[in-house]
C-alpha cells in the first residue's frame, strides 16, 4: 500500500483519505459524465458513501492524483472476490476532464503498476464502457488487451481488459 507521497513533476499521488469521498465521487462523475451522451443517467447509488467503503475496505487500496491542493485523479483496485490472489481488478480508474492529455492519467496508471507489482500481482483487469472510446485508447498506450477469457457479449456495455504486470 502506498504510504508515502509520490510526486511527479507537481503531482502528489498517494492513498485517499476516508474524509475524501465526497470530492473523490465528485470527480468520478464529472469523469463518466464525459461519455453519456444524454447525461449521466440516474443510477440511484450513493456514491460518496459507496467511495468512503472503498477507501476504509482493508483489501483494496483508492489511490488519488493531486495537483496544486486539488484532486485530479482517482484508481481505484483490489482482488476481485473468486480470483486468483495474483490477480488484481481496476475497479475505478477516472482523470478529472480539464486534466485530461496532461500525463496525470499515465503517472496514476504507473504508480497502480508499482503497488501491484509490489503487492505480487501478475494479472491485472478491468472493464472500460463500450463508448468509452478515449478510455480504451488510453488502456491500449499503457498496454492492456482483450481480455480472452471474458469476450464481450451481444448487447454488452462495457468491454474487458486485461494486462500483464511486469516483473521486477
Amino acid at each position: 500500500m502506498i504510504e508515502a507521497n509520490r510526486t511527479v513533476d507537481s503531482l502528489i499521488i498517494r492513498t485517499a483519505l476516508p474524509a475524501e469521498a465526497a470530492a473523490v465521487a465528485e470527480l468520478h462523475g464529472r469523469a463518466r459524465a464525459t461519455y453519456y451522451p444524454d447525461g449521466l443517467p440516474d443510477d440511484g447509488l450513493d456514491w460518496p458513501a459507496l467511495w468512503t467503503q472503498a477507501i476504509a475496505r482493508p483489501d483494496g487500496q483508492v489511490l488519488c492524483a493531486v495537483r496544486e491542493g486539488r484532486m485530479v485523479a482517482i484508481a481505484s483496485f483490489r482482488t476481485p472476490e473468486g480470483a486468483a490472489a495474483e490477480t488484481v481488478k481496476l475497479f475505478q480508474f477516472h482523470v478529472d476532464p480539464g486534466h485530461w492529455r496532461s500525463g496525470v492519467g499515465t503517472a496514476l496508471h504507473t504508480a497502480c503498476v508499482e503497488q501491484w507489482r509490489a503487492d505480487a500481482r501478475r494479472t491485472a483487469v478491468l472493464d472500460v464502457h463500450a463508448g468509452n472510446h478515449r478510455a480504451q485508447t488510453f488502456y491500449a498506450r499503457q498496454g492492456w488487451v482483450p481480455d480472452p477469457e471474458n469476450p464481450p457479449a451481444e448487447g454488452d456495455h462495457h468491454l474487458f481488459l486485461r494486462f500483464s504486470v511486469p516483473g521486477e
